[in-house]
């Protein structure tokens, strides 16, 4: 009876290890970024966290996105926080940072050795990672570009995380900056709510891929 019982409880807890860890409650997923993440310039609800929100819950996925988008953030002020968000437990990461690199001319080097450390970070605390790229714009001369452009999927490939290749995709204008004006608020920087809808729905198919490594689905 005693090795019947010992039987039982040794299957019990096999199968309550087994189960998903996120059977009971949404994925938490941190959307780590900037001004761009933090929905500078719209009204409550219209940024990329609660559209982002709104096309998962339609989806049907169990999800909670955290904003911590931070306006001015560079990848630098990203590594600098990046144990401090990782404080939270979120089971994974957008990373969505090197917009305001461009803005201040920072070296593709530089950019390149923060995303790296932010990776590591989060590697070791062991969450899956979508990493969005940003591209530098022509004016920024041929080998800056390049070496600015490539930063994000060789990070993604050498660290093993998702690959966004590009923030402003869903505009369907590629690296045309004047094409990419009619999307953008005022201020020709910040995507208008209407752009924002088109990045949601371009990028909500990789959050879902990225949801899906979280529970192990």
């Amino acid at each position: 009876m005693r090795t019947l019982l010992t039987l039982i409880t040794t299957l019990s807890m096999v199968w309550i290890t087994a189960m998903p860890v996120h059977a009971e409650g949404p994925v938490t997923i941190t959307a780590f970024g900037d001004s761009l993440t933090q929905g500078y310039g719209l009204p409550e609800g219209e940024g990329l966290v609660p559209q982002l929100q709104a096309w998962l819950d339609a989806a049907g996925a169990d999800v909670r996105l955290i904003n911590a988008g931070v306006s001015g953030d560079t990848t630098a002020g990203g590594a600098a926080r990046i144990a401090w968000t990782l404080g939270d437990n979120p089971d994974a990461m957008i990373v969505a940072l090197g917009g305001n690199d461009l803005l201040r001319g920072l070296s593709p080097e530089e950019t390149r050795a923060n995303l790296a450390a932010i990776l590591e970070a989060t590697e070791a605390a062991g969450i899956p990672v979508l990493l969005v790229g940003f591209h530098a714009p022509l004016n920024y001369g041929a080998d800056y570009k390049a070496a600015f452009d490539a930063a994000y999927p060789e990070l993604a490939a050498e660290y093993g995380v998702l690959f966004y290749p590009y923030f402003f995709d869903g505009l369907g204008v590629g690296d045309d900056t004047v094409a990419m004006m009619e999307f953008l608020q005022g201020d020709a920087t910040h995507p208008s709510a209407e752009g924002v809808a088109m990045i949601v729905d371009a990028m909500g198919p990789a959050v879902l891929e990225l949801i899906a490594q979280a529970t192990g689905s």
